[in-house]
């Protein structure tokens, strides 16, 4: 990858895990109001925020290491899940 193509590397995969993170809030908030999995809701931004700091720590600040990478697929993983339950659910 050249030095051209690692800024855009980067913001792509920044971009890639906000999606999961804001999903999350949004979730966050419906449950608030509905009461309906709300333990959920409150735990999987905590986890994204800890997951995030931890990859990132490990990794010294790179955010196209392996483990970065892993972790944003994991949430798009349960992003996905969790709308496969709520469109199961309708």
């Amino acid at each position: 990858m050249t030095k051209e193509q690692r800024p855009v590397g980067e913001a792509l995969r920044v971009g890639a895990a906000a999606i999961p993170f804001l999903a999350s809030l949004l979730l966050l908030g419906v449950a608030v109001q509905t009461g309906q999995a709300l333990p959920f809701a409150i735990g999987w931004p905590a986890l994204q925020v800890f997951g995030y700091v931890v990859a990132v720590r490990k990794a010294r600040g790179d955010m196209g290491h392996p483990l970065v990478t892993t972790q944003i697929v994991l949430h798009w993983l349960v992003l996905a899940l969790a709308a496969a339950v709520v469109l199961g659910a309708t």
